[in-house]
């Protein structure tokens, strides 16, 4: 890294080259020398990126071609010898809405098993975040049931395998 001379202080230094002044020792005419062991200078500093910046700020080449494509970052830090960094999965994947709207829609019988290993047989009407709404055939009544208390449910049809 070069150091360069801050402009006044070479102004100083050339004055005082052309014409020192007569009885004042240079220190005391304010102009800094380099008896004094300082003299002012600009430090350069280097905006200095991390590793990661670097690597995710250009593309890949391509090996066949030797351009550069664009790729994920984790095929980037594949690369680099550098685990990527995992992202955290998402809190609600949204497949348990999915398989109850699937099964609402087409009407199915499901045989809901409890805890305490009783069998429910209806077909699902209605859910929500903590209990599902089973309608019943016949005379029996419609139940509402917590979410917590079902140990597994399965489709009605699969159950003479």
């Amino acid at each position: 890294m070069k150091d360069t001379i801050d402009s006044s202080a070479a102004v100083a230094r050339a004055q005082e080259k052309q014409a020192p002044e007569a009885g004042l020792p240079s220190s005391a005419s304010g102009v800094p020398t380099e008896h004094d062991g300082f003299t002012n200078r600009k430090l350069i500093r280097p905006s200095l990126q991390s590793r990661s910046e670097r690597v995710a700020a250009r593309p890949p080449r391509n090996a066949e071609s030797g351009e550069r494509t664009g790729g994920s970052v984790a095929e980037r830090g594949e690369r680099s010898g550098a685990p990527a960094k995992k992202s955290a999965p998402p809190e609600q994947t949204h497949a348990e809405n999915f398989y109850y709207q699937k099964q609402i829609q087409a009407k199915t019988p499901m045989v809901v098993v409890l805890n305490d290993g009783e069998e429910i047989r209806g077909v699902i009407e209605w859910y929500d975040k903590n209990c599902i709404k089973i309608n019943r055939t016949g005379s029996l009544p419609n139940l509402l049931i917590y979410k917590p208390s079902i140990k597994y449910l399965f489709k009605e049809s699969e159950s003479t395998r």
